[in-house]
């Protein structure tokens, strides 16, 4: 939650100096905000929100940009809620702002996706309705796996607004829902990148980056040592293998064997589970990998051929089936 809380309070803290952008961004806001009450016959507008800085900037420009007061009401935590809540409040006037904002169409009916102005505006427009959501009801998670930009939605004709919006911007977003609640989500990392910086969430946009870059290169690392670990098990298992085998071999062979492969072939069995690079240091003289190899192949292949030859089991019949999974 600390990248969510960043960000929303930095993007309440973008200024927007074109009237159509502030009016989208505060439509936006009050659609995935809040909603339409009727009390004592009146229909009152509220905001819920999480950031108090959000809170303040909503009411400025509700003030500004239409004329209406408003209030804060301030609720503590308790129950399911773990943190404060900021709800803006409109109650003189909160028909009027409805119309004005397109929270009721020209009937006085509820809008159930985004005003027409802001579905049909430009890119600025699109932004701002962005800004406004992700400020209602947005949230930044880690970036990995299940690292998303996500907005929960109103209601399905909203979460398809928001998405075309997106799609206005270039950035690919997608509807979905989610136990009965709708919800648009970014998953892709540099499409969240994109979508941060037309925010304006830049220093959000850099934690996040840190934190991604960070995450590869631990994955990475992860993924090296569980191959090195897979590779020396594998090695170690192979090894034990040789040694089974050669012991077999010494057994089918006796005595007829060229001294320099009964010197490897010892080499292996006084060194189980060492790498064929050790057993050449080992060797008097020193000897390289491939030659400690290639002796052990031949004192094998020698013992195989006479264990045919006199229709016994050859080297590879004392192999277990784990040893056979190389």
């Amino acid at each position: 939650m600390a990248l969510t809380a960043q960000m929303k309070d930095e993007i309440a803290r973008v200024r927007v100096e074109r009237t159509s952008w502030r009016r989208a961004e505060v439509a936006s806001t009050l659609r995935f905000s809040g909603g339409l009450h009727i009390i004592a016959g009146r229909i009152v507008i509220e905001a819920e929100l999480d950031s108090e800085t959000a809170a303040l900037r909503l009411r400025s420009a509700i003030s500004d940009l239409y004329g209406h007061a408003s209030e804060m009401i301030v609720v503590s935590p308790g129950g399911i809620r773990r943190s404060r809540r900021f709800v803006v409040r409109v109650v003189r006037g909160g028909e009027s702002l409805a119309r004005q904002t397109g929270l009721l169409d020209g009937r006085g009916r509820p809008v159930r996706g985004l005003p027409p102005q802001v579905v049909s505006g430009g890119v600025g427009e699109s932004e701002a309705a962005w800004r406004g959501a992700v400020l209602a009801h947005g949230s930044l998670t880690e970036p990995g796996r299940s690292g998303a930009l996500e907005v929960t939605c109103p209601g399905a004709e909203a979460a398809l607004a928001l998405v075309g919006a997106a799609r206005r911007m270039g950035i690919a977003a997608k509807s979905r829902e989610v136990r009965g609640v709708d919800r648009v989500v970014i998953r892709d990392g540099d499409a969240i990148a994109a979508m941060l910086e037309r925010l304006g969430a830049t220093d959000s946009l850099v934690a996040w980056k840190e934190r991604r870059a960070r995450r590869e290169v631990r994955g990475t690392a992860n993924r090296l040592a569980n191959f090195d670990d897979a590779n020396l098990r594998r090695s170690a298992r192979a090894a034990v293998a040789a040694g089974a085998r050669v012991e077999r071999a010494f057994e089918i062979l006796g005595d007829d064997v060229p001294d320099h492969l009964v010197e490897a072939g010892r080499l292996r069995l006084s060194n189980k589970e060492a790498s064929l690079e050790e057993l050449g240091r080992l060797a008097d003289p020193v000897l390289t990998k491939d030659a400690v190899a290639g002796r052990i192949r031949r004192l094998l292949a020698t013992a195989d051929k006479r264990a045919l030859e006199l229709g016994i089991p050859d080297t590879e019949a004392v192999l277990s089936t784990d040893m056979m999974e190389l």
